[in-house]
């Protein structure tokens, strides 16, 4: 059985001022913005080139537990270019950590922020995605499967 992870619910306290934040100060591209059922906004963005989205929620209540916002911590980007990201994001208003490099390995170096409630996200710089991009990869994976 293949699944896939496509959205994760983010704990926000404030839906509209969220949206603005990933829209405008990470470059998320806001999917659906709209009222899902009586009651229930749902706003979803995606970052460019991700086959996973974030879902901003107001007015549901999850039956495993709703996560309080600031409580998530440990998403993480994935950019072909740490350097040029920092230089994007910080034009943008983003307030991220400088590119940090623990090892000369690709995927060794990292940048963080934090989104208006406290919910923390690291970005990792993994050049090989310029050539070899994650979706692609799948896609050869999963032909060779059906073999």
């Amino acid at each position: 059985m293949d699944m896939s992870l496509e959205v994760i619910l983010m704990p926000v306290s404030d839906v509209d001022r969220a949206k603005e934040f990933y829209r405008d100060k990470v470059g998320f591209h806001v999917d659906l913005d709209g009222e899902v059922m009586p009651g229930v906004r749902i706003v979803q963005l995606t970052p460019p080139g991700s086959g996973c989205s974030i879902a901003l929620v107001d007015g549901l209540q999850v039956p495993t537990g709703t996560p309080q916002p600031g409580t998530y911590h440990g998403m993480q980007l994935c950019v072909t270019d740490a350097k040029a990201a920092y230089e994007e994001l910080t034009a943008r208003g983003l307030d991220v950590t400088e590119p940090q490099s623990f090892g000369p390995q690709d995927g060794a170096t990292f940048m963080y922020f934090k989104d208006p409630d406290g919910n923390g996200w690291a970005i990792q710089e993994y050049r090989r995605r310029e050539t070899e991009p994650l979706h692609k990869l799948l896609t050869e994976l999963a032909s060779r499967r059906q073999q």
